[in-house]
């Protein structure tokens, strides 16, 4: 993987930045200001200069020699203030709470933002799902692009059951449409015996260079997550990395929250909401493009509605 620090991003002043009151604290002004932000390339202007990583925010936990043959990249790494912590002694995963408040509303979209498990991390990916009972994992990869692996397979083909760690995984289910994957998956404590039902939701359409050429599968998966979410319940998002397609889904769930709400949306702000809770988050200009274009398109095609208007 390219390592990101090395990437040299010019900085510009802040004056070429359009504010929000250029169009008013609106959901129309947002977009309309989204929309020409598009087509002046200020956009990425924006992403580009914004920081990669949240200045002041120590990342010492992950850089430890005991935990640094878990990271799938060195580059990629949580923050101690927001990294997942095991229950145990063995309390290191790459893995970051991250959490998405919605103004004017009670929602608060609660993620685990992780990379794809290791071979030797399987057990304790499933430690962490059975540790915050999540019962949502969506997985943005497939095991293999281009010939390299992206993630292990961290759990068995239907019917099989596999062990890991201290966890009993079987999966029940498995159905598949040309863009995803629908897993239903058990996972059971073998020292004690409980389990709990896991719903595995995997996007296969993402291509192995660049981003989508349409959205519309990808919006139709965001969907999908969000009729399944429970209210108040964290979901585990994974890529690879962790970082890059696990942002875009993220920042666009919030976006559509946001337009539910008939609130102004400013993917510049969900990056920096994100990567002041995981670095790096959205790793790509094009990938940011890619969802602004989709939150426009969303908008202008009514595919998502205020529920109410202010």
């Amino acid at each position: 993987m390219k390592t990101e620090d090395d990437i040299d991003f010019q900085l510009f002043p802040p004056s070429i930045l359009p504010t929000c009151s250029e169009y008013g604290d609106t959901l129309q002004g947002s977009m309309e200001q989204l929309a020409k932000g598009l087509e002046t390339g200020v956009v990425l202007i924006q992403f580009e200069q914004l920081y990669r990583k949240k200045p002041g925010l120590a990342i010492t936990c992950a850089r430890t020699g005991q935990n640094m043959e878990k990271n799938r990249y060195k580059d990629v790494l949580p923050y101690d203030a927001t990294r997942v912590v095991l229950d145990g002694s063995d309390d290191y995963i790459n893995a970051s709470y991250v959490n998405m408040e919605i103004p004017s509303s009670d929602i608060i979209n609660k993620y685990i933002a992780t990379q794809g498990p290791l071979p030797h991390t399987c057990s304790q990916f499933w430690q962490m799902v059975w540790d915050n009972r999540l019962t949502m994992i969506i997985m943005l990869t497939t095991l293999t692009e281009r010939g390299k692996t992206k993630c292990q397979q961290y759990w068995p083909d239907p019917p099989e059951v596999s062990e890991y760690g201290n966890f009993q995984i079987q999966c029940h289910s498995e159905d598949c449409t040309i863009a995803c994957v629908f897993r239903e998956i058990l996972i059971t404590n073998i020292e004690t015996g409980e389990e709990f039902p896991v719903s595995h939701l995997q996007y296969v359409a993402w291509p192995d260079h660049g981003v989508p050429d349409d959205s519309s599968d990808f919006l139709e998966f965001v969907s999908s997550v969000r009729q399944k979410r429970m209210k108040n319940q964290p979901i585990l998002v994974h890529c690879s990395a962790g970082i890059g397609r696990t942002g875009v889904l993220i920042t666009m769930e919030t976006a559509m929250c946001l337009i539910e709400q008939n609130q102004p949306v400013y993917p510049l702000d969900i990056v920096r909401q994100m990567r002041d809770q995981r670095a790096m988050m959205i790793q790509t200009s094009s990938q940011y493009k890619f969802v602004c274009e989709a939150i426009l398109r969303v908008y202008k095609d009514g595919l998502i509605k205020p529920l109410h208007c202010s």
